[in-house]
């Protein structure tokens, strides 16, 4: 499977320890350099620029042959959905809702953080009442509400 990924989803996942769940769900993961530069920048904890500054061997940085002008989206965002595009990508990992728009106009499958983890959660790799319980620990913006409601959806599924 051929992943792209924004900066978001990786920043969550570093920051609850889970940074991981990426290489055992979709194997290699590829980033364009804009969002490699969103990792780096001086006011990311220092977990994150420990991660990028020496990345495991199945996080690939690429750069697209070009970006596309997307209005009101920020670099890395818009060059992941041209990097996405121009390698035909399977999904593009994103959480911006104007970023989401812009892939799905253009074709490209996505998911988000949220997503990412469920999958992990449904394949046994975590515990999903303790990750989002760390994601309300950070500054994440989601509603604690809909995390709530979405481990009471996965809670049920299981019990069927």
């Amino acid at each position: 499977m051929l992943v792209v990924a924004d900066s978001s989803p990786l920043i969550v996942l570093i920051n609850i320890g889970r940074i991981d769940i990426l290489h055992a769900l979709f194997g290699k993961v590829i980033i364009p350099p804009e969002v490699a530069v969103e990792l780096r920048h001086d006011k990311r904890p220092l977990s994150i620029r420990t991660f990028i500054s020496a990345p495991p061997d199945w996080l690939i940085e690429q750069t697209p042959s070009s970006v596309d002008s997307i209005p009101m989206l920020h670099p890395g965002e818009a060059s992941a959905i041209s990097l996405a595009v121009e390698l035909g990508a399977d999904l593009l990992l994103i959480d911006e809702i104007l970023g989401r728009k812009a892939a799905v106009a253009r074709g490209i499958q996505i998911t988000g953080t949220i997503g990412i983890i469920e999958q992990a959660a449904d394949q046994g790799l975590l515990d999903l009442k303790e990750a989002f319980s760390q994601i309300k620990n950070t500054d994440f913006w989601i509603s604690h509400e809909l995390l709530d409601a979405r481990l009471e959806l996965f809670l049920r599924r299981k019990q069927r």
